[in-house]
């Protein structure tokens, strides 16, 4: 059984809520799929925190900090949150934990500075999701894309990103370059500034925008606090009111192929929101 969580979206990226699995339509490697399960509960979640605290976050780690205020504020009593900092070196600050004010305080006193080993650290997080003790997990980023110091590349950690089954919300921090977009939204490259030192920032938006895409996830954009807290409800939203599609796959089961998944909804002015994809194991 191939599981497929799923979030629905209206135009302005608020949750649809209610639909039913007759509202959907799964492929896999462009071959249509009968849908065995389907579900759309609230259920706890286990989530890794992956907190950019680095020296090119000085002007907007506090309205980052707000964003992990907002978003534990969603939280179920059995929900549990891996925290870690980005810096010179990925650190895991917390263990699985339920306790958010120990969690909150670790993020308080969280300084900026050092460089910047996003992939790392984001690599890092997917691998300590194995220890995930709840079914629905996902990665919570929280950056302004900049990379100057990771050892891992890009396509390994988007190879770890699609092994791990975890979906990976990514929210950037930071100002638009023309001053196009307003509000909360889904983000989108051509909304952000290039960034500035190409040469040393092998890693920007377009990294994040394609993690959240790959694996389900939801992608924002945030220029000021107002907006952080608004990208995090609805992130938060977004994973506690998905759906879990499941279906049992028709074609070749050879373990190690990569299998395209497309998951369309019938329900007209929507944008559906699901994993492309699996490796078999």
């Amino acid at each position: 059984m191939v599981l497929v969580p799923v979030t629905v979206t209206d135009h302005n990226g608020k949750t649809i809520e209610g639909l039913r699995a007759e509202d959907f339509k799964v492929f896999e490697d462009q071959i249509p799929q009968q849908i065995a399960s389907f579900t759309g509960e609230d259920a706890p979640c286990s989530v890794g925190l992956v907190l950019d605290i680095s020296g090119s976050m000085r002007d907007t780690l506090g309205a980052a900090k707000s964003v992990t205020e907002s978003f534990f504020r969603t939280a179920n009593s059995d929900d549990e949150f891996l925290l870690l900092t980005v810096s010179t070196q990925p650190e895991v600050t917390q263990g699985f934990s339920r306790d958010i004010a120990a969690l909150e305080e670790n993020i308080e006193t969280a300084k900026p500075g050092g460089m910047t080993a996003l992939i790392d650290t984001a690599y890092l997080g997917l691998n300590g999701m194995r220890k995930a003790k709840q079914p629905r997990r996902a990665l919570l980023i929280l950056s302004d894309g900049m990379d100057n110091y990771s050892r891992y590349s890009k396509s390994e950690l988007m190879r770890a990103a699609l092994e791990a089954d975890v979906q990976v919300y990514t929210i950037i921090m930071g100002n638009s370059s023309d001053g196009t977009a307003t509000g909360a939204a889904l983000f989108r490259p051509s909304l952000v500034g290039k960034p500035i030192d190409q040469a040393r920032s092998h890693v920007g938006p377009n990294l994040l925008e394609e993690l959240s895409d790959r694996t389900g996830g939801l992608h924002f954009r945030a220029r000021n606090d107002a907006e952080a807290k608004e990208a995090a409800i609805k992130a938060a939203r977004a994973l506690r009111n998905e759906y879990i599609i499941g279906y049992q796959p028709t074609g070749s089961g050879l373990s190690g192929k990569w299998h395209r998944v497309h998951v369309k909804s019938t329900v007209p002015k929507v944008n559906v929101y699901a994993r492309n994809g699996y490796y078999a194991p």
